[in-house]
């Protein structure tokens, strides 16, 4: 428990914003979110977490910027929900107790971000011990473009989410399928920035032609790849412990073995239609709702029956601005009665 308890400790100590204070670690130690701070309590990191943190600072900065980046995607991805991968009242440090699929989405979407933040800082020359991705490759073209380029060095922000994410882990992986579901969508998580580079080109010649192009590997933009993991989400495998320890298994006959980029789970979601501090649910009251739509975030589904209430707002906001030589922006105030729509 108390390895399970610095795992979530390290989530929520990259992924909340910089500002929250009172963030709880393992047994409740208060702590103030600050990138420096990751490394304070060098005696609850693993060994590879340790020797980042001692050698290379640069990249533990890179690793909070990219777990923050993720927890965004979060949001912006299960934003109409009913679990909307809030970070109030600690429920999310709740929510990775268990091994379900929202659990299994915070850990891909965050071994994702740093993969992309380390890879991003990379290409911008912030860190000094790498250099752009060997894009070089071995077979021919056809003459009409050739790989070059500064491309994005993916293998080195594979290679520390790798490490930094999975490094307690690993050494208590024998047997715990815990440690095997997390390992799992961690890699899943990679997967989904590392398999999905896509090709740029630039074209050179005389006048503008296009004589000949130079073509290098960039990451997808990172919309995409929440995008991609939360199709996985939907379609995630419920997986059981194989009788080695050493594997995850379908838990039904019929099902075939996730793949790499599949993410897993092994254990039903709550109900969060209804507030339950135990299971870090906060329920769907108060939820802003679209009456006119029966899908994902329409108040019939969102409210879980319980039905919404509508309360006209008025809103007045800036308008009709125009710019004034020289140099200043002139507005007028405009007024806005919008309806909310909420759950009861």
């Amino acid at each position: 428990m108390r390895v399970q308890g610095a795992i979530i400790g390290l989530y929520f100590y990259l992924i909340f914003p910089a500002n929250i204070i009172g963030l709880w670690w393992a047994v409740g130690s208060p702590l103030v979110m600050d990138t420096n701070s990751i490394c304070r309590k060098t005696r609850r990191l693993a060994g590879k977490q340790r020797a980042i943190c001692r050698k290379e600072p640069e990249v533990v900065e890179e690793v909070a910027k990219g777990a923050k980046v993720a927890l965004l995607e979060c949001q912006y991805q299960f934003r109409t929900r009913k679990w909307n991968c809030t970070t109030q009242k600690r429920s999310l440090s709740k929510i990775l107790r268990h091994d379900t699929r929202e659990a299994a989405f915070v850990y891909a979407i965050t071994a994702a971000g740093v993969v992309y933040a380390v890879t991003q800082a990379c290409s911008m020359g912030r860190l000094l011990q790498c250099t752009c991705g060997n894009n070089l490759r071995d077979t021919a073209t056809d003459g009409e473009w050739e790989w070059g380029g500064c491309g994005d060095n993916v293998e080195f922000g594979y290679q520390k989410s790798r490490e930094f994410m999975d490094a307690r882990r690993r050494k208590k992986r024998r047997g715990d399928v815990t440690t095997l579901v997390q390992l799992h969508n961690n890699e899943a998580g990679r997967q989904a920035v590392q398999r999905y580079m896509r090709k740029e080109c630039k074209c050179h010649g005389l006048s503008g032609s296009c004589t000949l192009e130079t073509c290098w590997l960039k990451m997808p933009v990172f919309r995409e790849v929440g995008d991609r993991l939360k199709q996985k989400f939907d379609g995630g495998a419920k997986v059981i412990s194989s009788n080695d320890g050493k594997h995850l298994i379908p838990e039904g006959e019929t099902i075939k073995p996730p793949s790499r980029e599949d993410l897993v789970y092994t254990e039903e979601s709550p109900d969060f239609c209804k507030r339950n501090k135990k299971e870090g649910s906060l329920g769907t009251k108060g939820r802003s709702c679209d009456p006119n739509s029966m899908a994902v975030g329409g108040c019939d589904l969102l409210c879980c029956g319980r039905g919404f209430s509508r309360k006209q707002v008025t809103l007045h906001e800036n308008c009709k601005c125009r710019f004034m030589w020289c140099c200043e922006v002139i507005c007028d105030t405009c007024v806005n009665i919008k309806t909310e729509t909420r759950c009861l």
